[in-house]
């Protein structure tokens, strides 16, 4: 059974009457988001337009049932829907919203695509229509700020001027002879979209009529994906949404910083150039107190057994990367072994100098399997983590009596 697609001569069609061809429930389908039982309804005729092309399906009504997928099976339009059609004649009305933002999306596509391989050589090899951010891939090198920033220009300049977006029908043949931007190997009629005098393009999705009814492209960063780079851009009430936003937070952002809005860049440059320092300043701060704070600790600590010193401490209120430089100024005396543990987050810390003769590593996985945790190491330093920050000092208790007893 064939459903005829209303929304390829007319994608501005939001209500729609249709005869029921078929009905039948379908289990849940949990990658699709559905958890309940839904319905396979089949229609002569609809104006839903079914996920395809880069573009996401439509929502909407038919009669009181709710459309929550859309599909495409051969000839077939599949409406999913939350309840079964009360009569074989229903009534369908888009999500006109959704429908509109998908069509200035899909529409700025087009035409960002079009300038991108008219000006600079860089073919669109796929589209994508997020819920916040589209994207295209482009092929060829990497486009320049320059490149972008004249794409999104040249767009824009055409979406003012506001040229019409035609339907244009016609064999493989025929549209290249048009002078389509990219050719496809397809027997039979097909369907391609046209925006005046800037680009045509062979595509079954939904349009808006003419370019001023995007509103506006802005294209928003550009990255590298595999061997081609991905730009990210958004059009009409998209754009304007996003942009208030940033405003927004450019706005914050300054008045964080405490300057004008050009002032924003150098000001935050400012700013990180001293978090640098101030953490450059800090860690030596911190190694500068691990060296007191050992020597101190050493000093206390008397020879056990065959002249092993064991410095065992949990330690508060620190930053972590402290253990570290403790550890390693105990571990420079010979046969001298540190035991350490910070209680906030059940952070362990095993060192030994090599004239000790024990094995960290070792020591740290026998301690995981009375308390639990995970880390690891080598002979001489391992770390990890208690699964519970309370038993922190009772790992480093049963840590001493084995090495005591070994």
């Amino acid at each position: 059974m064939t459903t005829r697609r209303l929304y390829y001569d007319d994608a501005f069609e939001r209500e729609f009457a249709a005869r029921v061809l078929s009905c039948e429930v379908l289990p849940p389908d949990i990658n699709s988001g559905i958890t309940t039982p839904v319905w396979r309804v089949v229609l002569d005729r609809t104006a839903f337009y079914p996920t395809s092309g880069g573009q996401p399906h439509d929502t909407g009504k038919l009669g009181d049932a709710n459309v929550l997928d859309v599909r495409e099976e051969g000839d077939e339009i599949i409406h999913v829907a939350d309840r079964r059609p009360e009569s074989p004649d229903v009534n369908g009305c888009i999500n006109w919203p959704r429908r509109f933002d998908h069509m200035q999306q899909h529409t700025g596509q087009h035409l960002l695509s079009a300038m991108f391989q008219e000006r600079f050589g860089l073919p669109t090899v796929s589209f994508h229509l997020g819920e916040e951010i589209c994207t295209i891939d482009l092929r060829g090198p990497e486009p320049s700020e320059e490149f972008l920033e004249g794409a999104e220009r040249a767009s824009n300049q055409v979406i003012f001027e506001d040229r019409p977006v035609n339907v244009h029908y016609g064999t493989a043949d025929q549209l290249s002879e048009l002078g389509v931007r990219k050719e496809v190997d397809r027997e039979g009629i097909l369907r391609a979209i046209e925006i005046e005098s800037a680009d045509l393009q062979p595509c079954g999705g939904t349009h808006v009529k003419s370019t001023g009814q995007i509103g506006l492209i802005l294209v928003r960063r550009c990255s590298k994906v595999r061997q081609d780079w991905r730009v990210e851009f958004i059009c009409g009430g998209r754009a304007e949404r996003i942009a208030r936003r940033d405003f927004q937070r450019l706005r914050e952002t300054a008045e964080k910083l405490g300057c004008s809005f050009d002032e924003t860049v150098s000001a935050a440059t400012r700013a990180l150039a001293e978090r640098d320092a101030n953490f450059k300043n800090f860690r030596a701060m911190l190694e500068r107190l691990a060296k007191a704070e050992a020597a101190l600790a050493l000093q206390n600590v008397p020879g056990g057994p065959q002249g092993l010193r064991i410095v065992s401490y949990v330690f508060a209120d620190i930053p972590a990367e402290y253990l570290g430089f403790f550890a390693s100024e105990i571990a420079k005396s010979e046969r001298t072994v540190a035991l350490l543990a910070l209680s906030d987050g059940g952070h362990l810390l095993l060192a030994q100098h090599p004239s000790s003769g024990k094995d960290m590593n070792a020591l740290l996985k026998t301690i995981f399997e009375k308390f639990g945790g995970k880390g690891g190491g080598a002979r001489d330093f391992a770390r990890g983590r208690v699964n519970d920050p309370s038993q922190g000092a009772n790992a480093l208790t049963f840590a001493k009596e084995l090495l005591l007893a070994g």
